[in-house]
């Protein structure tokens, strides 16, 4: 075998059969987009294949029709809808001239609505529900405390924070004076928080003094103060109370004031105001995983992300008021983001905060029977896990409610679709997802009008040129390749903050395919069912357990350790999961033992996160592989050590160590190709 060649993909035939399909599909958000289409442009769009074809060929009229469909609220009009003349990695301009405001697109109109918008709960919580009036005049107030403490539009508003319901109103408070909102979860460490929010400045943060996880109450106020002290941008702490009880000592928090006195610092009596941006006015800033240094800030646009959001939530996955959708997220990842996007189209959301297994596990499913839950989306391990332990939902609950199921993080494996008809709910439309922080929302996913085949993602998404290379301009079909979308969308980042040339924007995504945006994913696209499997990342990107993150913050841990020369981190995939492995090279003098591996966990877990700890770390005596550039080769020896478990576990680990090879054009590029060998003498990396 020789490393780096795909293996072909078994996409479905022509006769297998769909595991669900739509009981009308002329009913679908998707029909009904279609014949709006059809209607305003003299057009006989007939089927998906049909509309997203147009979709990607005429993307200035595709997402103007958007923009009409979903009923966009703005104070002027557009005069251009995509600036034509330039490349892709020019970051060409939308709805030029445009003016318009996030939060008033959620919440404008809404000041009397009694119908729910949120629903928070959780582990230490009890439930608390929110309706859209309710909403707007708490986004009010807090829109007018944020003012009163200097906030405007362009400043950046930082949130260490729960899934909890303040989460959301200081979100679109922000939102609603222009603010640029960025937030991240409470099981990360000071140095990862810290990473992330010192570039960007934050003029205020939000926290709360505790948070609660697998039945256990975790006080966060010593890590809240060491952020805030570090963060002398943010001029004004603002505490939320996690518990019941009293309010924890937040004396050793600089700047620090609770919640409640925030608020009631707002002019009681002012208005919510709508600030009007432009369309590629920053809405948010979201972080990528820190794979080659700290990690980049992706500046995601107010009317790229609406425009997206509403999309995928209301054309495609039929969601609207009446609904009611539960997300398993916390705050640092972009699903949260993509969860409150609902609330756009008038669903209700549900904010979860806790351990999907506490009290037992059945968690979830309780809430999808006591809020009426429409759209359950959580991540693939979420779903394996169930399996692992025969927990089957559909046994012990109604799920009377439930229509459509979400999965993404990692790849869904075929098994576990069927668990989901066998052991959940039989009538319900699975899908797979697949898109990124890189652009907050989907390449392909989800669509209520089209069937559900065994592990396949229902479709590329509408607007959303996706194909499958194999090589520069070679899209194919049935085969692996490299996911590549070949036309602008809208939900691009404009830049990633503090880079003041764009080189590095250019570098993330149009280095490896000029002018076209590379994904950095292993794909196939079925040609019989225009269906996508997704085989895994192509670059050094850690992913496990469906939590992504990069190898730099890990070694910023190691660095630490003069016990330690050097250190290389890579995934190795097992399956369809993926597990950590540390390799550490000691410095003369010091020896590997189990009280490094004890310190080094120990320091990772309470600087990062427990999610951040190698489930291997592992010694090496041949040294670190190296580039002729300088470069640690990460993604060699993750394909090396993929394969080996792989193979091993197929035909023993003599087969491994014989027929797994490292190919001549990756060894030509190291400086020291003969330190691969000693990865094939690790027993540890085959069970």
């Amino acid at each position: 075998m020789t490393l780096g060649t795909d293996a072909a993909d078994s996409a479905p035939d022509g006769d297998c059969q769909p595991l669900w399909a739509p009981a009308e599909p002329l009913a679908t958000g998707t029909h009904r987009f279609k014949n709006h289409v059809n209607l305003k442009r003299g057009l006989a769009l007939d089927t998906y294949e049909d509309l997203y074809a147009w979709s990607v060929a005429d993307v200035g009229a595709f997402w103007a029709d958007v923009w009409e469909y979903t009923g966009t609220t703005y104070s002027a009009g557009y005069t251009c809808v995509l600036e034509e003349d330039k490349e892709m990695d020019a970051i060409p301009r939308w709805f030029a001239g445009a003016r318009l405001n996030y939060a008033e697109n959620v919440l404008g109109g809404k000041a009397g609505s009694q119908q729910p918008a949120l629903h928070s709960l959780g582990e230490g919580r009890s439930q608390r529900t929110l309706t859209f009036a309710d909403l707007h005049d708490q986004v009010r107030l807090c829109a007018s405390a944020m003012r009163r403490a200097g906030v405007a539009a362009g400043d950046r508003v930082a949130a260490y924070i729960p899934n909890i319901a303040e989460a959301v109103v200081a979100f679109l408070a922000a939102a609603s004076i222009g603010a640029i909102w960025s937030s991240t979860a409470t099981d990360f460490g000071t140095a990862a928080v810290l990473d992330r929010f010192s570039q960007i400045e934050p003029k205020i943060l939000f926290s709360t003094d505790a948070t609660c996880y697998n039945g256990k109450t975790h006080p966060l106020v010593d890590r809240l103060a060491a952020v805030a002290r570090g963060l002398p941008s943010a001029t004004t702490v603002v505490v939320i109370p996690f518990g019941a009880g009293a309010a924890s000592d937040l004396s050793s928090v600089p700047h620090a004031c609770l919640w409640s006195d925030f608020v009631a610092s707002a002019d009681c009596d002012a208005p919510l105001a709508f600030e009007q941006l432009a369309f590629d006015h920053p809405l948010a800033i979201l972080f990528s995983s820190g794979t080659t240094g700290k990690p980049k800030c992706l500046v995601h646009c107010a009317g790229g992300l609406l425009l997206q959001h509403r999309k995928e939530h209301s054309i495609s996955q039929d969601l609207g008021p009446g609904d009611t959708l539960l997300y398993y997220t916390t705050t640092g990842w972009m699903m949260w983001n993509w969860l409150v996007g609902a609330l756009s189209v008038g669903a209700a959301i549900v904010l979860f905060e806790g351990s999907p297994f506490k009290p037992d596990a059945g968690a979830l499913w309780r809430i999808v029977d006591q809020l009426g839950v429409t759209a359950f989306g959580t991540s693939a391990k979420y779903i394996q896990s169930l399996e692992e332990i025969d927990y089957r939902p559909g046994d012990h609950h109604s799920l009377d409610s439930l229509k459509s199921i979400y999965s993404t993080a990692s790849p869904l494996k075929p098994s576990s679709f069927d668990f989901v008809y066998s052991g959940i709910k039989r009538d319900v439309c699975l899908s797979s997802i697949t898109g990124g922080t890189d652009i907050c929302s989907l390449f392909c996913g989800a669509n209520t009008s089209l069937p559900v085949y065994r592990g396949e993602i229902q479709a590329r998404a509408l607007g959303m040129a996706v194909e499958c290379w194999a090589g520069a301009n070679r899209p194919v079909f049935d085969q692996s390749g490299d996911m590549v979308c070949v036309r602008p969308f809208p939900c691009m980042p404009v830049y990633f903050w503090g880079d003041d040339d764009g080189a590095r924007y250019r570098s993330a995504y149009f280095e490896h395919y000029p002018h076209v945006w590379y994904q950095g994913d292993f794909m196939v696209v079925s040609s019989t069912t225009g269906g996508v499997h997704m085989l895994g990342r192509s670059d050094g990107t850690l992913n496990p357990a469906g939590v992504r993150f990069g190898s730099a913050e890990l070694y910023n841990i190691v660095d630490a350790y003069p016990e330690v020369a050097d250190s290389l981190v890579v995934g190795q995939q097992q399956g369809a999961c993926e597990r950590v492995l540390m390799f550490l090279q000691m410095a003369d003098g010091h020896q590997f033992s189990a009280d490094i591996v004890r310190r080094l966990s120990a320091h990772i877990r309470a600087q990062l996160s427990p999610r951040h700890v190698p489930a291997l770390i592992l010694p090496v005596a041949g040294g670190i592989p190296y580039t002729m550039n300088g470069k640690k080769v990460e993604v060699a020896v993750k394909r090396l050590v993929s394969d080996l478990y792989r193979v091993a576990q197929e035909a023993g680990a003599d087969a491994a160590a014989r027929s797994v090879k490292v190919d001549g054009k990756t060894t030509s590029t190291l400086a020291n190709p003969e330190s691969l060998e000693q990865f094939y003498n690790m027993p540890e990396l085959l069970a």
